[in-house]
């Protein structure tokens, strides 16, 4: 049972967002999870941390808490490119209802007011924080979130897998440590883990920060020393297409509360797949879902389009169809290898099994349209002409969504992206959308390291041009680089190099230069 009020619960879900019973909301779907497990499980989602009695409401649970700040970091949540509160926004002010660093705010007020219960942290926030990282906002490194929360255990990444295992084993009165997916603090190094560098050594020596980056991976068991004490990490469990198959399959409800308006536009979407091959410099998915694409079977996505059609406020049109990348899907990988996949001669980028599906999809009766709007990879889709047809003829509102982010070799480069077949891309889009009226809008980044004054002004060149050559609005956003915790890009912002090689990076540290290269576009 999946409650938001009562009392004797196996479980406590405590989350920075509501609670939605949605395949899209993180905390919906441990729920569902959980319950599909036969625990009782309780969410309290978005609580007033000035309130001890929204903590209190469900009492305590049997097992734990699992505690999280939602699907995106509070801190960037809160807070602009430039450090700004966005509350504080005089022409887009927004009120987030989550607290600086919620984590650490929810953790303390569970210890205070149910000392002794064992305590869960997950989601993005606790993902990414749990080794030591660079915090923009306070301009120095943080220790691991986990010493810092004081919990019992960090899921990192997807957790469905862990928390059940989890649950099992707190049930059963087992020892929780070496759970797949999972870091835990210990007192010493067991012999089969890597010793990556310290906190102490990477808070003052931006050299041992990149040797600790290039060690970063979930497929390896981790260990960074805290003073005398460890933090462990245990590989990522191998998710499988059965799995998601399963998840994605359970009876969620899709009703979306009042007081979450911006979830509104994702109440019938669907998600084919994990992970993303990309491996962008700046991006925290690869540490985050992984750097593999895992797709669910057709039938389980097309069963959950049957689904939509049953619902009583479905009107036919599926909002998105996709995952990180929509164009990913079935680009699933056996190999056992941990080189990229992206460069992977095997890499079978034909988009066969996506078209075929869209196509599967748009038939079945009481579906009018299935757009595709959480964009693609462009320099992918260029290897199939005909996905790029079904793509333009059946699946866009008017424009598709791309993200060269920049022109600059060099910073292409540093971001770990390709925009060699930017112009072969805008031309082919151009060409079969000629009688469609359909358009290209670019996502472009200023101030990443790498990125000069110079670069600046050819970024603004760039879209002059493409401007008079027919892409009149051709701005989607221009994003200001925020470093976010556990990235290559924020590594190369902290230490001024590049921790692939070493070498000096220039870095745009001033509020001054940064707000400089976002008014020259």
């Amino acid at each position: 049972m999946i409650a938001t009020n009562g009392s004797d619960f196996d479980i406590i879900l405590i989350s920075g967002e509501p609670y939605v019973d949605h395949p899209s909301s993180g905390i919906g779907i441990i729920a569902r999870v959980l319950d599909a497990q036969g625990y009782r499980v309780g969410v309290v989602g978005r609580p007033d941390w000035k309130k001890d009695e929204d903590f209190c409401k469900l009492g305590r649970p049997r097992l734990f808490f699992g505690i999280t700040s939602g699907a995106i970091d509070s801190m960037i949540i809160n807070y602009t490119a430039l450090k700004r509160k966005r509350a504080d926004d005089p022409h887009d002010p927004y009120q987030s209802g989550v607290p600086d660093r919620a984590i650490l705010v929810y953790c303390n007020k569970i210890k205070q007011l149910f000392p002794g219960v064992p305590i869960v942290i997950g989601g993005v926030e606790a993902s990414l924080r749990r080794f030591a990282h660079y915090d923009y906002w306070q301009n120095r490194v943080r220790r691991s979130i986990l010493l810092d929360s004081r919990a019992d255990l960090l899921v990192y990444g997807p957790g469905e897998l862990q928390v059940i295992e989890i649950a099992r084993r707190i049930e059963n009165g087992e020892n929780p440590a070496g759970i797949a997916g999972t870091c835990i603090v210990a007192s010493h190094l067991p012999p089969e883990f890597q010793d990556i560098p310290s906190y102490e050594q990477v808070a003052k020596d931006p050299k041992q920060f990149c040797r600790a980056q290039n060690f970063f991976s979930n497929h390896h068991s981790l260990a960074q020393g805290h003073a005398k004490r460890f933090v462990l990490q245990y590989p990522m469990p191998s998710y499988t297409s059965n799995d998601l198959d399963w998840i994605y399959g359970l009876p969620y409800s899709r009703i979306v509360p009042n007081d979450y308006p911006e979830f509104a536009m994702a109440r019938f979407s669907i998600v084919t797949h994990r992970g993303c091959i990309g491996n962008c410099s700046f991006c925290s998915l690869a540490l985050h879902q992984g750097n593999r694409i895992i797709s669910r079977s057709e039938k389980s996505i097309l069963n959950e389009v049957q689904r939509l059609t049953e619902h009583p406020d479905f009107q036919g049109y599926i909002d998105d169809f996709g995952g990180p990348s929509a164009n990913m899907y079935g680009m699933d990988c056996s190999c056992a290898c941990e080189k990229e996949c992206f460069s992977c001669s095997r890499l079978n980028r034909s988009h066969q099994r996506l078209i075929k599906l869209l196509q599967r999809a748009g038939k079945i009766p009481g579906i009018k349209k299935v757009f595709v709007r959480s964009g693609i990879r462009y320099d992918l889709a260029l290897e199939s002409p005909e996905y790029l047809k079904e793509l333009s003829r059946f699946h866009l509102s008017g424009c598709l969504k791309i993200a060269p982010e920049h022109v600059s070799a060099n910073v292409l480069h540093l971001m770990n992206k390709d925009g060699r077949r930017f112009e072969e891309f805008r031309r082919l889009f151009n060409q079969l959308n000629k009688s469609r009226r359909q358009h290209l809008k670019y996502y472009f980044m200023v101030a990443h390291p790498g990125t000069t004054r110079k670069n600046a002004l050819e970024l603004k060149r760039a879209i002059h041009r493409l401007q008079q050559e027919g892409d009149h609005h051709p701005l989607e956003g221009v994003q200001i680089f925020t470093p976010t915790p556990m990235t290559l890009s924020t590594c190369m912002y902290y230490t001024g190099r590049d921790p692939a090689t070493g070498e000096n990076v220039y870095v745009s540290r001033t509020f001054k230069e940064k707000k400089e290269q976002k008014r020259i576009l």
